[in-house]
């Protein structure tokens, strides 16, 4: 007993100095977190309509005065080497963004690809619009030269590492609607944006709604960013962070409640392979289905969605991974109907653990399980943040019929980016099993871009006795953002041996964990081709709290590098130590025995220009691994053939070897894309992959005709190849699975 509770008074000392510290800090600073001046700007309404040609040729225009805009990069309020012109105004319904891209050579504008919501090195045009004006939350909207749509959403302030559901701050799988043209001239080009205010959320306040806003027009071939407000490049994505946007109002609007019902028909076939009898055997399968979806606005600041025999078939593959770890692999969410607002749903526990994961609703172990309906209900009442979520899936993959319940609310506090919630989720089977998690949370603002990130959390099933800490998690975190001068992190963890929320991601339990990160950033000169560039240091141990023994420590030091070409470098040596209390399997039948095995990395990654017609990345690591050696190289370079055409190629390489064993694994996994914009409503994408692993190709190919937003027709074909069938006994089948599915959903909008 003496070595778990010295561990539990480590645990109470580290998690109160992180509290501590950051309680210091918050005591003497309640600081609003703006960045730019407190003086709100009171945007035009427009006096006369505006034509949506791209043109930005009416009198209306003309009567807005232009943004002031700054370089942010290369060089922070260097000389602009173009003229750019951004107008923003609205009237009734719908907000009116304008951008006049003058370039002096038109012919080295980038207007690589007519696909949509994938960015192909293209010049663009955008606005950025933190609706509730909460500092933190904000969507994306931008363009290209060929008129191309590209909407995202922004949470955590865009700061990396405690973002949406795809495990960033960026979430580029939100869509909603809104409408863009664009003209080329050889003066430049021209775009003109027109988002119904359905589209954003926000709440009105004695007949005034106040929003942060940004805008930015990008040049590709030059790197070259023009920005409004005058935002510091301080930050990786500091144009884009809500915190330092400007603050403007809008009087006399109010959002349209339209109601949109999207119903939607199905039909396929298919073909799989199951062992039967000591033989494969393969039997065609025939579907159709209906279903429908729901949008409606209760208010101009809450939306609810509602779902029907729910269907994601035209959701694009996942890429394949090589797993050297001993943990489960983080996979995250495309399907479209849990990307509204899904920040607020965030509620990580560090890196990939969090208490809520939506892949667990309706997806178990590469299986998909039919959903038969559910709902959606986001926004704001009040001062709160609100969210929640019912979904009722049938039996499959082994599992019984399941209800899926989330209920999320937070609330600013002390300062306009602090915030304190709480989150409850609920698994309950049919078959009477449960699994139940509570959390609350609270991130201070303690100024100075620093913060305090307190939570806990706790989990209560039906397969394990509840424990008050043996079933809870407990996280502090101090940290100052930023990449210029010097910044920090400080946090520690503890985890119960009984706690697993049921729809949530965790990787590991029943640990301490503690970690120390130090970093300062400089940026030089005008002259140098730099454009910044840091030094980190950092350090993480896992302690079982069984003994107080030590699980894992990671020990680093890295560079990163970035060009005023908009290419960037890094560089990282690392020093690992794994405590094995079993032995663990790797590719190709290697070991690694149980026991304590000190190893150490290096790692070097270069990215290109990615205004480049051929760009990509290249990486390789290597050095010691556990008893053995590991020698990785990655490369996956892209090319615009034309703007109807880009082929991208992914390659990675794992060469293990264990000599004291006479063993070893080579691991090839390979990714090859076509991507085909004939406009910018008619694609077509093709993405082809094959594990040496698993010896498995696996091709899934998706033709889109958008006819208008929310109007679709999909096509989607899938199939999985074996490639050495002799490898198992009995033969394995060429085609493992195969499928054939046609898709068309229609939105009425009421």
């Amino acid at each position: 007993m003496l070595p778990l509770r010295r561990t539990e008074r480590m645990i109470r000392r580290a998690f109160l100095a992180c509290v501590l510290l950051g309680g210091l800090s918050l005591g003497t600073t309640v600081e609003t977190a703006r960045g730019q001046s407190t003086e709100t700007l009171s945007l035009t309404r427009l006096t006369a309509p505006v034509v949506l040609d791209g043109r930005v040729n009416e009198p209306a225009w003309d009567a807005v005065e232009p943004l002031p805009v700054t370089m942010y990069v290369p060089v922070f309020r260097g000389e602009m080497t173009e003229r750019t012109e951004i107008r923003v105004a609205y009237d009734d319904d719908y907000l009116y963004v304008a951008g006049r891209m003058y370039d002096s050579d038109p012919d080295g504008i980038r207007a690589n690809s007519l696909y949509r919501d994938r960015y192909s090195g293209d010049d663009t045009f955008a606005i950025i619009i933190d609706t509730f004006n909460d500092n933190e939350n904000a969507l994306w909207f931008y363009t290209s030269p060929l008129g191309v749509r590209f909407d995202m959403s922004v949470s955590n302030d865009a700061e990396s590492g405690g973002g949406s559901s795809q495990g960033g701050a960026i979430n580029s799988s939100w869509n909603t609607y809104w409408d863009v043209a664009t003209t080329r001239t050889e003066a430049g080009w021209f775009a003109e944006m027109r988002i119904p205010f359905s589209s954003l959320g926000f709440q009105t306040r004695d007949d005034v709604v106040t929003m942060g806003m940004s805008s930015y027009r990008y040049i590709a071939r030059k790197g070259e960013r023009h920005t409004f407000p005058a935002i510091s490049p301080d930050w990786g994505t500091g144009f884009a962070k809500p915190s330092q946007m400007k603050t403007v109002e809008l009087r006399g609007v109010t959002a349209q409640k339209p109601l949109y019902i999207s119903p939607y028909v199905s039909a396929g076939a298919g073909r799989t392979s199951d062992l039967v009898a000591g033989a494969y055997e393969s039997e065609n399968e025939f579907t159709n289905a209906v279903g429908l979806d729901v949008k409606y606005n209760l208010t101009s600041n809450l939306t609810l969605d509602a779902t029907l025999n729910t269907d994601f078939a035209q959701v694009e593959a996942d890429n394949q991974q090589v797993n050297l770890t001993r943990f489960s692999l983080f996979f995250p969410e495309k399907r479209q109907f849990f990307q509204e607002r899904s920040s607020l749903f965030n509620f990580e526990l560090g890196r990939r653990d969090r208490l809520f994961h939506s892949r667990n609703i309706g997806l178990s172990g590469g299986e998909t399980i039919r959903i038969y309906g559910g709902a959606r209900l986001v926004g704001r009442i009040g001062d709160w943040d609100v969210g929640l979520i019912d979904m009722q899936t049938e039996a499959g993959a082994g599992l019984p019929s399941e209800n899926f319940g989330v209920v999320r609310a937070r609330r600013r506090v002390l300062n306009d980016q602090s915030y304190a919630g709480s989150m409850l989720t609920t698994r309950l089977g049919e078959d009477g099993s449960y699994n139940t998690a509570y959390g609350l949370d609270g991130l201070f603002y303690l100024g100075d871009e620093q913060f305090l990130d307190i939570k806990w959390t706790q989990s209560i099933t039906d397969t394990e006795a509840f424990d008050f800490f043996q079933s809870g998690l407990a996280l502090a975190e101090v940290r100052k953002r930023g990449n210029i001068g010097f910044v920090y992190q400080a946090a520690v963890t503890y985890a119960g041996d009984r706690y697993n929320p049921g729809i949530g991601f965790i990787t590991r339990n029943n640990y301490t964990y503690v970690r120390l990160d130090g970093q300062y950033g400089w940026r030089p000169d005008e002259s140098s081709i730099l454009r910044n560039y840091d030094g980190s240091i950092y350090g993480n141990v896992y302690f079982r709290n069984t003994d107080g023994s030590v699980e894992s420590v990671r020990a680093g030091h890295s560079w990163d590098i970035d060009f005023k070409s908009s290419a960037s470098a890094r560089f990282s040596v690392n020093i690992m130590q794994e405590d094995l209390l079993s032995p663990l399997s790797f590719p190709e039948n290697t070991t690694v025995p149980a026991g304590r095995h000190t190893y150490t990395e290096a790692q070097a990654r270069y990215d290109m220009p990615d205004g480049s017609l051929v760009r990509g990345q290249v990486e390789i690591e290597g050095g010691t691994f556990f008893d053995g050696t590991r020698l990785s190289a990655s490369a996956s370079p892209t090319w615009n053939v034309n703007r109807f055409l880009e082929l991208a190629a992914s390659y990675s390489f794992t060469h293990l070897s264990f000599p004291d064993r006479d063993e070893s694994a080579g691991v090839h996994l390979v990714g090859v894309r076509t991507q085909v914009g004939i406009n910018t409503r008619l694609s077509w994408n093709a993405f082809i992959q094959y594990n040496t692993e698993a010896d498995l190709v696996a091709a899934n190919v998706r033709f889109r005709y958008n006819v208008r937003e929310g109007n679709d027709l999909w096509l989607v074909y899938n199939e999985n190849l074996n490639g050495d069938r002799t490898r198992f006994e009995p033969e394995l089948p060429r085609s493992q699975s195969r499928t054939l599915l046609f898709k068309y959903t229609y939105t009425f909008a009421l």
